[in-house]
């Protein structure tokens, strides 16, 4: 199974976005630039991650996006979902039905053993990823590789986040 490349900046926009202050929003084209990708596609899939309620978008010349939800109420397959669509992979188009002498049509009221194993296999790839929060992500600072990770996101996050009035 290939992923969309949409996939994965989405996903380490999103723990970008984890990091930021509850009053903070980060731009698109900052978040494009941090990750060295594109801006339009990345705002493709950011508006797609607002419009599943992953993330919060904050209009105008001072606006950008921020976490709609806390990082752990945030699985991959959420984004996964937004980004790709609820449709399963496989898709089943029949197969069996097609060329000559095809059977009778009640042979094919069940789905058959190829369909299952797809739809199973999908089950079990979907049920992996809405264990993982990305909470659970999120680097450990205590290591050299997460400090550094921290560092450098934190770096970037106090030149480009920008600060919002919150208003309850």
């Amino acid at each position: 199974m290939k992923l969309s490349d949409g996939i994965e900046q989405s996903i380490h926009s999103v723990l970008m976005l984890a990091s930021l202050g509850e009053d903070s929003v980060l731009a698109a084209a900052a978040l494009a630039e941090f990750h060295g990708v594109s801006t339009s596609y990345l705002l493709k899939h950011l508006q797609a991650l607002a419009g599943a309620r992953i993330l919060s978008s904050v209009p105008g010349p001072k606006g950008g996006y921020r976490l709609a939800r806390a990082p752990d109420k945030i699985s991959l397959l959420d984004i996964v979902i937004a980004i790709e669509g609820a449709a399963p992979a496989f898709r089943c188009a029949e197969i069996r039905q097609r060329g000559p002498s095809p059977l009778d049509a009640q042979f094919f009221r069940a789905p058959c053993g190829v369909n299952a194993a797809m739809l199973r296999a999908e089950q079990a790839y979907r049920a992996e990823l809405r264990k993982i929060s990305i909470a659970d992500l999120a680097t450990d600072p205590q290591t050299p590789l997460g400090a550094a990770i921290e560092a450098r996101g934190c770096a970037f996050l106090d030149r480009h986040a920008r600060r919002q009035s919150i208003s309850t």
